[in-house]
């Protein structure tokens, strides 16, 4: 020191002598004053950093023992002098003998000794402060920093946390050499803190992670890991943003990386997907980056590699940047210790951690490429779990994974074990049977035409099977099984032709289970893409195609059928989509029909084909009768499958089928597939079991037995013998007196076209006592007091009129003068008189 500068201290040294002294007194407005006069006489003054640094080591005992006055203002004014010493003075290392263990004693022990959080934090920055002035000239202090450091990074006081983290960044980079032997012991108050409730605290603390664990031993990466993926989720993108560099620079610099990859790559990828462009801007950059880097330093390894991998594989997705080959590698090179991590993540408790690791394993499989192929067992288990989910920001990303599949691994490898998941998914996937499909549908979108083509027959056959479209009713497993077909049309085209017939049995069987209107149209829709890949116009064409494979293949079941079978509903849908087309078939049709319409058969599935029947009936000339066929076929159908139901058991089920059998009768007699000459051979037949449904408790059942009766008459009325023709309207007539309304209309009715078809065989005079009782009843219900029972009657009796008008006219005279209301006799004696 020159001897100027030596003098000038000691001049300033002896002017502030006094105030020296006046630091020991017990006033603490005196201590106060004393150090204000003490720093304007110094710090204040501009002095030289040479006559500063004496000063300041004579200075520095007085002021580290003001660190512990009881005044507040007197610590403040201390703190603040002390650190501008140190950033004023020429060699401040001398200092820190001093300087360190009574920072220590004030920010280092086990309970706060500074209260005010306020001088906590000065206390802080003049640390900060020191380590960016002294260097590596604070290793000898190791321990007492980290003492610090370690309470003060869970200091109460956010700020001073903040700081506390800078000062740990920075202090780790001066002593690299040393810091690692302490290193460990800052990761516990991290970890406390980095659930701060401040984003700017997390951020910090994330960052001082970092650094401790760059420059530590490397051993407690482990010991983070969890706490940085929970930050992944954090509502501020500065946090998410901090973990994704910090992470980023681990994978590049951390000196035993190669350990962690498996464990830091999941990290940095996550953030592949954030919300944030940003942030994943960032994430790109830096995986290039390690990507990069890897590759060089690893050249020699993947010298085979580095021209054949340069050419995308087909059918890669479009729009999508190839990752390159480092980053590939690494991947592949990593995946079979990532893969455990995802399958156990795909089912966390928490929504957000499962599409994180949804949009992970999509990631991982497009740089996995074909090696996707070696853990095809895993992959396809956490695919399932994960399109299971009832969120779909989860199931989305897992079918964007199911396409990947397709397009990387080979068809023959992937679809001999997606198949098998496929058949047995209702029992290894009982709570989602429909998982299986729905990967499978996706997965043969993400193939070619090429590929698929050789394996269509093993596709189609195994969706056909019953295990796999018959067991399951939910609709999302019947929009799976659809997917999958629309999914072989969409890709396969006109390849689909060769196993047409297995697809419209699949198609047949979903409508067949179908409850919702959705999947109905589904169906038409595929069956119209299966149309175009068999190159027909219209579905009936296909239909035709197959009819016969379809008839037997239902057949082959047919004696095991019951109520509850899904084949007499397949069997419905066959005929009704086929449309005019089954009337081609009826000789392969009719005997199925046959056997199952066996009284001795399941009475419930007879009551499905009797209301399929008589829906085909009514409009025959476009189903059954397309051909103009089926009346050689009648006499089978009627005598075989319709009269046997209509004998008389007890019980209401069979009366539930005598009323189908009536339904199908009238259905028949109506639909115009029938001629006279035929009706008329088995009428002996069938008007015996139809005048003894008009005793049949149901009504309904009367209802149809009047109205086959009344259409039966229509038909051969003028053919009957009269002795038939009379054993018919006595009892029609009693069904006048039914309870219901409805039958007793329909039993006028039925007599009106009975008295309207007596033909010319009839003799009036002969058979007259036949009609003098049919109009004596009549008249008695021309008073009856319901109206439109009144009304029906006299219609009858005007028929009556047209067969024998001078009987009519007896009958009504003697009955006149009887009725209530005479209105309606005096109607028909008018009309009597005109007819005669």
């Amino acid at each position: 020191m020159a001897k100027g500068d030596e003098r000038a201290a000691e001049e300033v040294l002896k002017a502030l002598a006094r105030q020296l002294n006046c630091l020991n007194e017990d006033n603490k407005s005196t201590r106060k004053r004393a150090l204000e006069t003490i720093k304007k006489e110094t710090i204040d003054k501009g002095l030289s950093s040479v006559v500063l640094q004496e000063i300041f080591e004579s200075l520095l005992k007085s002021l580290l023992k003001c660190l512990s006055d009881p005044m507040e203002r007197c610590r403040e004014i201390a703190i603040h002098m002390i650190g501008d010493f140190i950033r004023c003075v020429q060699q401040p290392e001398d200092s820190l003998p001093y300087i360190m263990p009574a920072l220590s004693q004030r920010l280092g022990g086990k309970e706060i000794v500074e209260p005010a959080e306020e001088l906590r934090l000065t206390m802080l920055e003049v640390i900060s402060l020191t380590v960016e002035v002294c260097g590596n000239r604070l290793a000898p202090y190791l321990e007492d920093m980290v003492k610090i450091l370690q309470r003060t990074i869970v200091d109460p006081f956010p700020d001073a946390k903040r700081e506390s983290c800078k000062c740990t960044i920075n202090f780790a980079k001066t002593v690299p050499e040393l810091f690692h032997m302490q290193a460990e012991s800052l990761i516990k108050p991290l970890m406390q803190t980095i659930t701060h409730q401040h984003s700017r605290v997390r951020v910090a603390v994330i960052e001082a992670t970092g650094a401790v664990i760059q420059h530590g031993t490397g051993k407690n990466v482990d010991d983070v890991l969890s706490h940085f993926a929970q930050r992944l989720f954090d509502d501020s993108p500065q946090v998410r943003k901090a973990v994704t560099l910090v992470v980023g620079d681990w994978l590049l610099n951390l000196r035993d990386r190669y350990s962690y990859f498996h464990k830091l790559i999941p990290l940095l990828l996550s953030s592949y997907h954030d919300e944030i462009p940003e942030i994943r801007q960032i994430t790109a950059d830096l995986w290039r980056q390690v990507g990069a880097q890897w590759e060089k330093e690893n050249e020699d390894d993947l010298k085979d590699k580095m021209d054949f991998l340069l050419t995308s594989p087909p059918l890669y997705p479009s729009g999508v940047e190839r990752p390159g080959l480092g980053c590939r590698e690494l991947v592949v090179r990593n995946l079979s210790r990532l893969m455990p991590a995802v399958g156990r993540d795909i089912g966390d408790w928490l929504v957000g951690t499962r599409v994180k690791t949804a949009q992970l394993l999509s990631l991982l499989m497009l740089h996995a490429e074909d090696h996707c192929t070696q853990h095809l067992q895993p992959l396809l288990s956490t695919l399932y779990r994960a399109c299971s989910d009832p969120e779909r920001d989860v199931v989305k990303p897992a079918l964007e994974s199911a396409r990947l599949l397709g397009t990387f691994v080979g068809a023959d490898v992937l679809l001999k074990l997606q198949l098998a998941h496929v058949e047995s998914a209702l029992s290894t996937h009982p709570s989602a049977p429909w998982t299986p499909l729905m990967v499978l549908g996706v997965a043969l979108r993400g193939s070619s035409a090429q590929a698929l083509r050789p394996h269509l027959p093993h596709i189609t056959n195994t969706l056909a099977l019953p295990e796999v479209c018959q067991e399951a009713t939910q609709a999302v497993y019947l929009e799976q099984v659809l997917e999958c077909v629309d999914a072989l049309l969409d890709v396969c085209a006109g390849d689909c032709s060769a196993v047409s017939l297995q697809l419209l049995k699949v198609l047949i069987t979903v409508e067949s289970l179908a409850t919702e209107q959705e999947i109905r149209d589904r169906v038409e829709v595929c069956m119209q893409s299966l149309c175009e890949a068999e190159g027909v116009g219209v579905a009936c064409e296909a239909y035709r195609r197959h009819m016969p494979a379809l008839l037997e293949w239902l057949s082959i079941s047919q004696h095991s059928w019951t109520g509850y079978s899904l084949q007499h509903t397949q069997l419905e849908v066959l005929a009704t989509r086929a449309g005019p087309v089954i009337g081609e078939f009826l000789p392969l049709l009719l005997p199925l029909l046959q056997s199952c319409l066996q009284p001795s058969r399941d009475p419930e599935m007879r009551l499905h084909l009797f209301t399929m029947l008589s829906k085909m009936l009514l409009n025959a000339p476009h189903t059954l009768d397309s051909q103009g066929r089926f009346n050689e076929h009648v006499d089978v159908f009627v005598c075989e499958c319709v009269l046997p139901n209509l004998v008389w058991q007890a019980g209401r089920t069979a009366a539930a089928i005598r009323t189908a059998s009536l339904s199908c009768m009238l259905a028949l007699l109506t639909g115009g597939a029938i001629t006279t000459q035929q009706l008329l051979s088995f009428e002996d037949k069938l008007t015996p079991l139809l005048v003894s449904a008009l005793e049949e408790d149901s009504q309904m059942c009367r209802i149809l037995a009047c109205q086959s009766i009344s259409t039966l008459l229509k038909l051969t009325g003028p053919d009957l013998q009269p002795d038939t023709l009379n054993k018919i309207y006595p009892e029609v007539l009693k069904r006048v007196d039914d309870s219901s309304e409805e039958v007793r209309l329909a039993a006028l009715k039925t007599l009106g076209v009975w008295l309207s078809s007596l033909g010319k065989d009839y003799n009036s005079h002969g058979y007259q006592p036949h009609l003098e009782f049919l109009f004596q009843q009549l008249l008695l219900y021309l008073d009856d007091t319901d109206p439109k029972v009144q009304e029906n009657t006299f219609e009858v009796l005007k028929a009556g009129g047209a067969v024998h008008p001078t009987l009519l006219q007896k009958e009504v005279e003697a009955a006149r003068d009887k009725q209530r209301c005479p209105v309606y006799c005096d109607k028909l004696l008018q009309h009597t008189q005109s007819v005669n």
